[in-house]
């Protein structure tokens, strides 16, 4: 007689090319009743390419209760399971293609960034970040990659970000969510600004409040007063052999 303790439920894998077929067929239904998928394709083996994809990328599996399911997500996204992904203020919805025919629901949550952690990240980028474009392009110095991925970064840390999945797997963490986590980073390649959205961060307030301390910071030191390290003109005369 068998016992409970002895008894093991095994998932076969679906294959690559059957996943796609049943992708593809999801979408082709989906614009059928009228309704706008938006797939996430992924191409060449890199999930993600720009600071901020990767970074979220790398950020993301410390949430897994199963490294298992990392993998999985990896070769689910990969091979074009996230038939739609929408990203908005705290949340993200998508669609993942599994072995049955409709697509599972997937709904990530994510807190805002507390107000204190925002300021506190704005003073200390007052001083690295000079433009827009450095924030987009992950073109800063080390210390703000650590400061940006720290506990009291950026980043959502696993008390901040939830997830809900439709599919019958009781990981926190299954393969079709890890899947649209790697999915979020392969879409902040194509706009970082996303990013800020889904923590509920102003990023043009972000960057401009950066900035604007920044040029208020070197208009004070311009008032300071002349001290004896600075030469007047008629020193800069002498230095040179100046006739006055």
């Amino acid at each position: 007689m068998s016992g409970y303790w002895k008894q093991t439920t095994y998932y076969s894998q679906i294959s690559v090319e059957e996943l796609q077929k049943k992708a593809k067929k999801s979408v082709e239904s989906a614009q059928k009743k009228g309704r706008a998928f938006s797939p996430v394709i992924i191409e060449g083996r890199e999930i993600a390419q720009s600071w901020w994809g990767r970074a979220w990328c790398r950020q993301i599996e410390q949430y897994a209760d199963y490294a298992s399911r990392i993998d999985r997500g990896k070769r689910y996204v990969r091979s074009g399971a996230v038939v739609d992904l929408k990203i908005a203020q705290g949340k993200v919805v998508a669609r993942v293609q599994g072995t049955r025919r409709a697509p599972y629901k997937v709904e990530v949550r994510i807190s805002p960034l507390k107000e204190e952690i925002c300021q506190k990240i704005i003073d200390r980028c007052t001083s690295q970040i000079h433009t827009m474009q450095d924030l987009v392009n992950g073109t800063f110095p080390k210390e703000m990659e650590d400061l940006f991925l720290s506990e009291q970064g950026l980043f959502p840390t696993q008390r901040e970000i939830s997830f809900i999945c439709s599919c019958p797997d009781w990981a926190i963490m299954c393969k079709h969510v890890a899947a649209v986590l790697y999915a979020i980073g392969a879409r902040l390649d194509e706009n970082p600004f996303l990013f800020f959205e889904m923590r509920g961060v102003d990023v043009n307030r972000f960057v401009s409040l950066a900035i604007e301390d920044h040029v208020e910071q070197l208009l004070r030191h311009a008032d300071l007063p002349k001290t004896d390290r600075v030469m007047d003109d008629s020193c800069i005369d002498h230095l040179f052999g100046l006739e006055i």
